[in-house]
């Protein structure tokens, strides 16, 4: 798999909230931190997504927002 996104992030999934259009996809990453992602049940059964199953998030944007507490 080649990707012009570089922010691609290898992890293992840990769980799969399957709703009726859209699941929820939690990743751990090796150092512990969980990305989470909605994608469409479609997608999830097209790739063969399981828990425990070794997985990429990729994350590509056209900007970055920050913020701070007030």
């Amino acid at each position: 798999m080649k990707l012009s996104a570089r922010n691609q992030l290898k992890g293992r999934i840990i769980s799969i909230e399957e709703g009726a259009v859209n699941g929820i996809v939690r990743i751990e990453l090796d150092c512990g931190q969980i990305i989470t992602s909605s994608i469409s049940m479609g997608s999830i059964k097209e790739l063969g997504l399981e828990e425990g199953k070794e997985a990429y998030a990729v994350i590509k944007a056209s900007s970055v927002m920050i913020g701070i507490d007030e």
